[in-house]
């Protein structure tokens, strides 16, 4: 099936145990970014970010035997959360492998979702060798946070969504991490735009799908040094040629207009957003005369915040 079938049947799939998000917007942040913004506002989602799309469309194509042994992934936070309450939706068991440096108002989440938590070393080597020997011992299913083609087609149907309400978006801004959300955005942008571009946004601390995009291979970063911290993670072999063919381009932006812009969403807005959300807002904010006057898609990617460590 065709990415454009695919992410339409991944929406009526998912539909039962996902809400259909809101699309606000603001006289006050259009007047300050010059542009007419709609943001989508995954931060209601279940469990508070697009995560829950890509897990619930995941397990939802798994045979009924693969389901019956269970799902395993490895993740630091909104995925570990979603895969937990995808698979408790849909009675089936989560692994979930976090680094020991996961918040701990993360785990607790994990734990309320029934999830059961693996704690290894705060490393990629560690998460997936954790990960593979759990599948091993238990035959449950891995399910990649970001490079699986359910989950990217899942996470698409947040902007599937935006465009149904705003057919009209010239450009959608999404935040790139490990690139589910932002290779489901382009192929959304893609098959349901009329001439939309797909954008992405990146905090300079950690440039690697910026960089990746310029050189042609995927890059790492040598830093995680950004108050985004859901964008920590890099690109993977499934979503980057997805990027390659159909993401615009890739901005980066400064810590503190990330900051700047999380605080204007908190004000303006009246909302809880991640700083991973505000990046989105912030490519506008920081580049005033490109965007000017356009009509701009945002998508909100979450609103998991630990409210006693708010970056303001």
């Amino acid at each position: 099936m065709k990415h454009k079938e695919s992410i339409l049947a991944s929406h009526q799939r998912i539909s039962p145990y996902i809400h259909e998000t809101p699309v606000l917007t603001s006289q006050g942040i259009n007047a300050i970014s010059g542009a007419d913004l709609f943001f989508k506002c995954e931060n209601f989602q279940k469990m508070g970010a697009f995560k829950m799309r890509g897990a619930t469309n995941a397990i939802l194509q798994l045979t009924e035997a693969q389901r019956s042994r269970g799902v395993v992934t490895h993740s630091s936070g909104n995925f570990a959360q979603a895969l937990s309450l995808a698979a408790k939706s849909l009675n089936v068991l989560a692994y979930i492998v976090m680094p020991e440096n996961a918040p701990q108002v993360k785990k607790d989440a994990v734990l309320s979702y029934k999830g059961q938590i693996t704690i290894c070393e705060s490393t990629i080597a560690a998460r997936e060798s954790t990960s593979d020997k759990i599948a091993k011992e238990t035959g449950a299913t891995f399910i990649h946070p970001s490079n699986d083609m359910d989950v990217i087609h899942g996470n698409a149907t947040a902007c599937l969504e935006l465009l149904k309400a705003q057919p009209h978006l010239e450009i959608v801004i999404a935040p790139v991490g490990g690139g589910g959300l932002l290779a489901g955005t382009a192929l959304a942008t893609h098959y349901f735009g009329e001439n939309c571009l797909a954008i992405g946004g990146e905090p300079t601390e950690v440039n690697d799908a910026f960089r990746s995009l310029e050189s042609g291979k995927i890059e790492v970063n040598e830093t995680t040094n950004t108050i985004a911290d859901g964008l920590r993670t890099h690109l993977g072999s499934i979503n980057f040629p997805i990027l390659q063919k159909h993401v615009h381009k890739i901005i980066c932006v400064e810590e503190q207009a990330i900051l700047e812009a999380m605080q204007l969403i908190y004000q303006r807005l009246k909302i809880v957003v991640e700083p991973s959300s505000a990046v989105a807002l912030a490519v506008v904010l920081q580049n005033k005369n490109t965007f000017r006057n356009k009509s701009i898609g945002i998508v909100l990617s979450g609103g998991n915040v630990d409210l006693q460590k708010l970056p303001f």
